[in-house]
């Protein structure tokens, strides 16, 4: 069963995560009404806020020339904004004044347009600088935030080039892939939009807060009078929304979980007749989906008429209390417009900064997350005077191994192993004997907690990984091929192939037939998961990349396990030719498979049981024995007791 029915959306995030928002009518990053932040979206919080921001800041230290550019940009364009409604109210001041010297029959008296001309000129230049230096803000931000996010993926890149397996094997692909885009993602769009948001809203807070001071400071009074009310109407209404948001997000989650399940599993779902169940269990998911998002974007919704609700009641009283002072000629018409103005945006920079408090917490989160992978423990580093094998023969050793997955947990107590050049080495035994576990010993994706282990004599901890995995050809029971061209898939074994290279090892594998008979041959596209071809083909190509790679050391993890019969046999006839001069470990299942190895090592629960050829083993009448005649006669065998 997927792990997304616990409430993890598809890409492996948790609902309510730095990398996903849902809930919002704008979608992606949770957009409210009005084209405003949902204030009541559950905000992920970071566990080292100070900690993390500071590390964050380091990555943009070397753009300080670049932001502070950006500042002083910011700065300008907000101030010639702020300036506007001023100015502009002066030219409502000679429009006033005209009419009224005209209605009173004044001598002489005119509308001074060229003076209205001249202002709105001047106005229309402001309005030209301020979007010059938005425009040069925006830009230079632009780059300095790709610049970061770009070092930052390089990081992670290289990061988990040089992780072991054991992080891989501890983690879902859909957390790590999170973490390196989601998380990422949203780092670069809070550095983009969010920072110079930060910057303008502030200035733009202080700028209207001294500009209505300078018309009227009792005005002024009015209006910040109504600004604890707009406060205790959002922090009641985000409350309230905020539950609802949480209980959308995590039926969302389980919607999420519901559909992968069903969709990865909709052959199994038609088979047992499971149809009717599975939609009755996602009209269940989406119907509470529906209930609590309604409700979530009714409540949160109701923020923005009540924040207009009371702005409008300190309009009224800013209108008549203006007006009182223009009949008493202690304030302009015209200032009175402007203050208006004013007025109507000081709610707007609040709401944005306490949004934008909201979007860096989140974005703080998400950079802790890409630092605590950037943190993780990395493989023992390459030996600094590393040794080459320039013509490696395949000797290999292990020399009182000792290895755990946990230190307090030992799986291999002493294990020894001497295998000559050129040798076949069956592993057998039961799930979770540690068949595998001896091989990734072998390429290092675990290192061994004590003895050591030698490839010609050389430890290959004294060898670097590329250069020991460089000897060796792997052929899994799973297979992997990526999208791409089949000629690319078996071509993928050695760099620089040649056509007729990778033909001639296509054939080795028995894999040029099928492949020749497709309408594309070798061009043939393979997508994602390669589902355009059988399991059995999919084994052949892996098996002919195997081949073109003509490594001294083979790995077959139960090679032939997904082929039938007839190929099988093909393919142990390619194999034995492959494996001639060549050593060889062979984990097997089906015993038949390894009559022929010069040795057959049994394990169970870490150790080497029993070691020898088929025939002595069976003469033993020992675990092999036992393992081997129960695949023939169908008898249990009971592993305890064997042992």
């Amino acid at each position: 069963m997927s792990e997304a029915r616990g409430g993890r959306n598809v890409s492996g995030q948790q609902p309510g995560g730095a990398g996903f928002r849902p809930g919002g009518p704008g979608g992606g990053r949770g957009m409210g009404p009005g084209g405003g932040w949902a204030v009541g979206m559950p905000v992920e919080k970071a566990k080292d806020f100070k900690g993390t921001l500071w590390r964050m800041i380091g990555y943009l230290k070397p753009h300080m020339v670049a932001l502070v550019a950006v500042l002083v940009a910011s700065v300008i364009s907000t101030i010639f904004n702020i300036v506007s409604p001023k100015i502009l109210g002066q030219a409502t001041t000679k429009l006033f004044e005209g009419v009224i010297a005209k209605f009173k029959g004044v001598p002489g008296a005119a509308i001074d347009f060229n003076g209205i001309l001249q202002i709105l000129m001047f106005l229309v230049v402001l309005y030209v600088i301020s979007s010059l230096f938005n425009y040069i803000q925006q830009y230079i931000m632009a780059g300095v935030a790709q610049k970061t996010v770009y070092d930052l993926r390089e990081q992670v890149e290289a990061k988990l080039s040089r992780l072991p397996l054991k992080f891989f094997d501890s983690r879902t692909h859909g957390e790590i892939m999170s973490r390196a885009v989601n998380d990422m993602d949203n780092i670069s769009t809070t550095l983009q939009q969010s920072l110079t948001q930060l910057i303008m809203s502030s200035v733009t807070l202080i700028g209207t807060i001294v500009m209505m001071l300078t018309i009227s400071w009792q005005l002024t009074l009015i209006v910040f009078v109504t600004l604890p009310l707009s406060l205790i109407v959002t922090t009641v209404v985000a409350k309230r929304s905020q539950n609802y948001f949480k209980q959308q997000q995590r039926a969302l989650g389980e919607l999420n979980g519901h559909v992968e399940e069903m969709y990865t599993g909709h052959k199994i779902v038609k088979a047992f007749g499971f149809e009717e169940r599975s939609i009755n269990e996602f009209s269940e998911i989406n119907e509470r989906l529906y209930q609590s998002g309604w409700k979530a974007q009714f409540v949160s919704g109701a923020i923005m008429p009540l924040m207009m609700f009371i702005g409008n009641i300190g309009y009224v009283f800013v209108s008549v209390v203006g007006g009182i002072f223009v009949t008493r000629g202690t304030i302009t018409i015209g200032d009175v417009q402007a203050f208006i103005q004013y007025a109507r945006q000081f709610t707007m920079p609040i709401t944005q900064l306490a949004n934008i408090a909201n979007i860096i917490q989140s974005t703080i989160a998400s950079a802790e997350r890409i630092f605590e992978l950037l943190d993780e423990e990395e493989e023992v580093l390459e030996a600094v005077d590393a040794k080459v094998i320039q013509s490696p023969n395949g000797a290999v050793q292990f020399e009182h191994v000792k290895f755990g997955y946990k230190e307090d947990v030992p799986l291999m107590e002493d294990m020894n192993i001497d295998v000559k050049p050129g040798q076949t080495i069956a592993i057998v035994g039961p799930t979770g004997a540690g068949k595998t576990t001896l091989v990734n010993l072998l390429m290092r994706f675990y290192e061994v907690n004590g003895g050591a282990i030698t490839v010609d004599g050389v430890d290959i901890t004294h060898l670097k990984r590329g250069d020991l995995r460089g000897m060796f050809g792997m052929v899994l029971q799973d297979t992997w091929l990526f999208n791409g061209t089949i000629r690319d898939n078996i071509a993928y074994g050695r760099e620089g192939a040649t056509e007729e290279e990778i033909v001639r090892a296509a054939r080795a594998a028995h894999a040029d037939h099928f492949i020749r008979t497709l309408p594309e041959g070798y061009d043939t596209i393979l997508n994602q998961d390669a589902t355009n071809i059988s399991q059995g083909q999919k084994q052949l190509l892996t098996i002919a990349r195997a081949v073109l790679a003509d490594p001294a050391i083979l790995i077959l993890d139960e090679a032939t396990s997904s082929v039938d019969t007839r190929t099988e046999i093909h393919i142990q006839k390619a194999m034995s030719e492959l494996m001639q001069g060549r050593t060889s470990f062979v984990i097997a299942h089906r015993l038949s498979t390894i009559r022929d190895a010069d040795l057959i090592l049994v394990m169970n629960h870490g150790s080497i049981i029993e070691k020898g050829t088929h025939e002595g083993l069976l003469a033993q009448g020992g675990f092999y024995a036992d393992l081997y005649n129960s695949q023939f006669t169908g008898k249990g065998l009971e592993l305890e007791e064997a042992v």
